[in-house]
């Protein structure tokens, strides 16, 4: 991880650091961010991942972010209003229709999820899961009940 990291954003997006922003794409410089440079926030719909607002603004439209999420989390049947770009970094992400045939995905592993698409996801014990993400669209967390079998 700490390979990959250091050297992970220099693509010119509006960061969030230090409450200042950043040029946005259209600058004629890149911004480049160290990971250790990044401001981590609390996700507020979902307790204990936090999240490094790179552009946009999640809570309102089009955003790209980092986000962290604690190894051994879980996230139940759900869907997202917009379409969803993950690039794992580190851990062990699952994703997938249901528990039964969540399929694992690593670093480098790239996951598109579609506007509305049912699924579950979460990050397997053992390590934390850092990944990068692009939303379409504002992020929002929708659950959705299973249906009677």
């Amino acid at each position: 991880m700490r390979q990959v990291i250091p050297t992970l954003i220099a693509l010119g997006w509006t960061s969030v650091l230090a409450g200042q922003q950043a040029p946005r794409l259209e600058a004629k410089a890149p911004v480049m961010v160290s990971f250790a440079d990044l401001k981590w926030t609390a996700v507020p719909q979902r307790k204990g991942m936090r999240m490094a607002v790179l552009s946009g603004d999640p809570a309102k439209g089009e955003y790209t972010q980092m986000r962290r999420v604690p190894a051994g989390t879980d996230n139940p049947l759900h869907t997202h209003s917009s379409e969803i770009k993950n690039v794992i970094i580190s851990g062990v992400w699952y994703t997938g229709v249901d528990m039964a045939s969540a399929k694992d995905f690593g670093p480098g592993s790239v996951i598109l999820m579609p506007a509305n698409w049912v699924h579950v996801s979460g990050c397997r014990a053992g390590s934390d899961c850092v990944f990068y993400q692009e939303g379409k669209g504002k992020f929002d967390f929708k659950p959705v009940v299973p249906a009677a079998k």
